[in-house]
């Protein structure tokens, strides 16, 4: 058994379930194959389902670049409504009375978002400033001066609106908050807004459709989980390795 643990190596696609960390994912894998060295490439927040690159063993060395890959995610976004982390898990703020829309309108106003841009993070974020994450500073009602940093957004497509409701699909560049872009959103057509549902569907070429939900992924047996596996040399360029 041990040895069959020992050539457990590579990477996982998981489907992270709602209400969760992507590290406490990190930590069911770890007690699923027994194994300390296990992480991830791209944080989704506890709200957030969907695709989470799981890294095991050597692969881990392989984290850096494929946090940096582009993201695509499915989401929903409410207007009228405001709040202080930008999502659902938040406290509402303001609430706006929502103006009558099209769909043509509200593809215009996402439009906006398109190409290269500065955001800056949400107080509700891991990122840290002075070693201090942020959202232990916004639980304490602090709110500290954040840098903005470049994202871009590849494509924001409308694909149902039924008012308040905006349902959507993004491609996104890395460090992007999918729930940022609701807020900002909802300020810029009036109304304020904030993101209800996140699901990542794929980085680049690794897509949710070939991932395990996590709790099927807790009882497969190692064999399984061997097979399963995606070789570094699959994931990434040869100069990476």
């Amino acid at each position: 058994m041990a040895s069959l643990q020992s050539s457990i190596e590579g990477i996982l696609l998981i489907d992270k379930p709602q209400g969760i960390t992507s590290h406490d994912v990190v930590d069911r894998v770890r007690r699923t194959i027994k194994l300390k060295k296990v992480g991830h490439a791209g944080t989704l927040d506890p709200m957030a389902t969907g695709l989470l690159v799981i890294l095991v063993g050597k692969a881990t060395k392989l984290s850096q670049y494929l946090m940096g890959l582009d993201k695509t995610y499915e989401g929903t976004i409410l207007l009228g409504q405001s709040t202080d982390s930008h999502d659902a898990e938040g406290v509402v703020m303001e609430i706006t009375p929502v103006l009558p829309l099209s769909e043509e309108e509200v593809s215009a106003f996402m439009d906006t978002y398109l190409g290269d841009q500065y955001q800056t993070p949400p107080m509700f974020s891991a990122k840290k400033i002075d070693g201090q994450p942020l959202y232990k500073l916004a639980r304490k009602g602090k709110t500290v001066e954040r840098e903005p940093r470049f994202i871009r957004v590849n494509s924001f497509q409308l694909l149902r609106w039924e008012s308040p409701e905006i349902d959507f699909t993004i491609a996104c560049s890395k460090g992007t908050y999918v729930r940022t872009l609701a807020n900002d959103l909802g300020q810029k057509i009036g109304c304020g807004a904030h993101l209800t549902k996140l699901s990542r569907t794929a980085i680049e070429k690794f897509h949710l459709h070939g991932a395990t939900p996590l709790a099927q992924f807790e009882v497969m047996s190692l064999e399984e989980i061997q097979s399963m596996l995606i070789p570094s040399y699959q994931a990434v360029p040869s100069y990476i390795l």
